[in-house]
């Protein structure tokens, strides 16, 4: 073992733990087992500060017990000494918890290391080493325009758009329109503008797998011609009958051994528009015994004549299927690695005989040559799975479809379109894409919370208007200020160059956040009691002297005094400093908290994921009063003509965004919330030693 080893070692001994140590790839130091209480984080931290010479690129560190606390704790100490600028916090079923934490070393250090946790990227620098593709990187991304993409799709989008980044290559946006019935334009639409959102551009014009319909029809001749396929009219239950299963062999359909000849004249007609929709299909002739079921004689072209496309209208009654389109897509724009999920995993060695079977026909492929080493492969990838949430589109449609969320931009979505509207910055979702990696594990489950994290991240670093905004307001009368004397105007300076100054209005009608008092004051609580007093954010202090109660037996209105000495000096020791806002002179605005669309953890896992959403997943707050500047912020975010929705902080309350169409459909300003702030830090509770406060009540 390297001596500059030793200490973690003993470090994880230390802590209690199970684990080994090892050195990966020369740059990659692996810690597995349970080391993850914040005295082994603290120990991390200055054992990794006291060996800058070691090479180390990144550290794993893998096991359980690593609480959100404790991480917190090592990522805040690593970013104050700038020694960690790059980590991640992972929850899995595998392990409670694994954190990569990436030390400070630039990729000059280590030129010829892919980025940890990609293991297509390494495959890419092990092709460039080869010189398997002349040097070339070409990926593509291919969604299927049938509905929004969600935040599974954005690991996708980062991956392909990533590496041919990385690498100087080109990424192609190629759309797989091969199945007009569930394509829109508006699907496309939205997939072109989720792309751009998320700050890449693909190469060239926009593709579509309908492009290649031509081509890909005569390709289908000659595959008839030489006896490759077929045309078979059983019913498409037959079809699944004769296929068999996995524990099955399939049965040869009485179509298979039909003459070429006879198929090529019925697939013509099938194309002249001669046969109904339902009555045919072209199918490959492989191997109706082949272990892979995928194999078993797949369909090539089936008739759809009931739905226009998109883009070819109706020039088209036959079309082809995603898996004789979609690889040989790739081999005619010249993509060199093609990464999907897993699930795909089982298509893999069909796109293989496809392409190669149509690399045979003279001429057919120029862009590929030299031809077998060259042909597209594709790379499975374990998908993103979230906790709280779904990552189908056809779940998500049904969703929209049934009326239990606002569209597909609804901020509760995991679509890209919606969490945009919700106000989630893009370098948020190509953060957390970075932080989990590309692997081939199925089982990772990400924490919800770890999106969240990345978002409040982002947020700190792209969001500097900072405002006062009431969320559930409660009356505040200060009595000591005379109703004949006009409000006072609070100038509230800029926190940042070039940021505007505000202005908060103190006069006698005050309003305060309600969970801002309490009647009978818990221990710890440090706002306003009765007889207590807090301070005003950028305002006075004020003391709470009457509460004010309404029939219900709910406090309606507190009556309260304030310094006149206080404004501009410090608060008194143990006195808090809250948000308020002024009754008449601050603008009403519309508040939308979210929360996770499912209540459960895995939805999926029950027997319908519907009945495991969250009731309580929006709450909207009607109520809510900012202070005026509001206006203006929003104004000047207008008149810059700003790419992106305003932002800004709710002080104490969050991140909060414009929601544009919501506004302009009510005519009014309504916000949605990001992110809450963190509260990692509440302080606990005690047993009841608190003293009473002095203030009356009045009934």
């Amino acid at each position: 073992m390297e001596h500059w080893l030793a200490p973690f070692q003993g470090m994880l001994a230390v802590a209690g733990s199970q684990a080994h140590v090892a050195l990966r790839r020369s740059c990659e130091l692996r810690l597995i087992g349970r080391a993850g209480s914040a005295a082994a984080t603290d120990r991390i931290d200055m054992l990794i500060a006291r060996h800058p010479g070691h090479g180390v690129s990144q550290v794993v560190l893998a096991g359980a017990g690593l609480s959100a606390l404790a991480w917190a704790r090592f990522r805040s100490q690593a970013r104050r000494r700038g020694a960690l600028p790059r980590f991640q916090l992972l929850q899995s079923r595998a392990f409670v918890a694994a954190a990569t934490l990436c030390h400070a070393k630039s990729r000059q250090d280590a030129p010829d290391i892919a980025e940890a946790g990609n293991f297509v990227e390494d495959i890419v620098v092990a092709d460039l080493e080869k010189g398997t593709h002349s040097g070339k990187v070409c990926t593509r991304f291919p969604p299927e325009p049938n509905g929004y993409l969600h935040i599974g799709h954005v690991k996708s989008i980062c991956l392909n758009f990533g590496i041919a980044q990385k690498f100087g290559g080109d990424c192609n946006l190629r759309f797989d329109d091969t199945n007009p019935a569930s394509e829109k334009q508006e699907f496309i639409d939205s997939i072109e503008e989720d792309v751009r959102w998320l700050g890449f551009a693909w190469a060239g014009s926009e593709r579509y797998a309908s492009d290649y319909f031509q081509q890909l029809y005569l390709w289908a001749e000659a595959f008839i011609e030489r006896g490759w396929a077929y045309v078979d009219e059983l019913s498409a239950e037959e079809i699944s009958e004769y296929r068999g299963s996995l524990t099955r062999p399939g049965r040869d359909s009485p179509f298979r051994s039909r003459p070429a000849a006879e198929s090529l004249e019925v697939f013509r007609k099938m194309r002249a528009r001669e046969m109904p929709q339902g009555s045919a299909v072209l199918r490959a002739k492989i191997d109706m015994a082949h272990r892979n079921v995928i194999m078993r004689d797949p369909i090539m072209y089936r008739i759809l004549m009931d739905s226009p496309h998109p883009r070819t209208g109706d020039e088209w009654p036959i079309y082809p299927s995603y898996d004789w389109a979609h690889g040989l897509s790739d081999a005619i724009e010249g993509v060199t690695h093609s990464a999907c999920t897993l699930e795909f995993n089982m298509h893999n060695e069909l796109y293989d005989w496809f392409n190669e079977k149509v690399l045979s026909l003279p001429g057919a492929l120029p862009l590929c040559q030299p031809p077998a080493s060259a042909l597209p492969r594709q790379y499975e990838f374990a998908r993103l799975e979230m906790t709280n949430i779904v990552v189908s589109k056809r779940k998500l449609k049904r969703l929209v479809e049934g009326g239990y969320v606002e569209g597909w931009d609804d901020p509760r979505m995991p679509t890209i379109s919606g969490m945009r509207r919700r106000g989630y910055p893009p370098a948020a979702l190509r953060k957390l894409c970075q932080l989990i990696g590309v692997t081939k594990v199925p089982t990772s489950v990400i924490e919800y919370s770890l999106l969240e994290n990345c978002v409040r991240d982002a947020l700190q670093e792209e969001v500097t208007s900072k405002l006062l905004c009431v969320l559930r307001p409660l009356r505040v009368t200060i009595t000591n200020w005379p109703e004949d004397v006009e409000d006072e105007t609070i100038e509230v300076p800029a926190e940042v160059e070039g940021a505007l100054s505000r202005q908060m209005h103190f006069g006698r009608d005050l309003l305060l956040e309600a969970e801002d008092f309490q009647e009978d004051p818990e221990p710890g609580f440090k706002r306003l009691s009765p007889g207590g007093q807090v301070k005003l954010r950028y305002g006075y202090v004020i003391t709470c002297d009457e509460v004010v109660k309404g029939p219900d037996g709910q406090v309606r209105e507190l009556l309260c005094s304030y310094d006149p000495e206080s404004l501009g000096k410090r608060p008194p020791k143990r006195v808090g400093v809250v948000h308020w806002a002024h009754a008449r002179l601050s603008t009403p605005v519309v508040v939308r908290f979210y929360d996770t669309l499912f209540s459960e953890p895995r939805p999926e896992e029950k027997g319908d994921y519907l009945e495991a959403l969250n009731p309580a997943s929006l709450e909207v707050l009607e109520s809510a009063r900012c202070e005026p500047s509001v206006l203006d912020f929003c104004k000047k975010h207008q008149d810059a003509a700003s790419a992106g929705i305003f932002k800004a902080q709710f002080e104490r309350c969050g991140f909060f965004a414009l929601d544009g169409k919501a506004s302009q459909a009510t005519s009014g300003l309504v916000f949605n919330r990001i992110v809450a702030q963190r509260n990692d830090f509440a302080a606990p509770k005690t047993p009841d030693t608190r003293r009473k406060g002095k203030g009356k009540t009045k009934g």
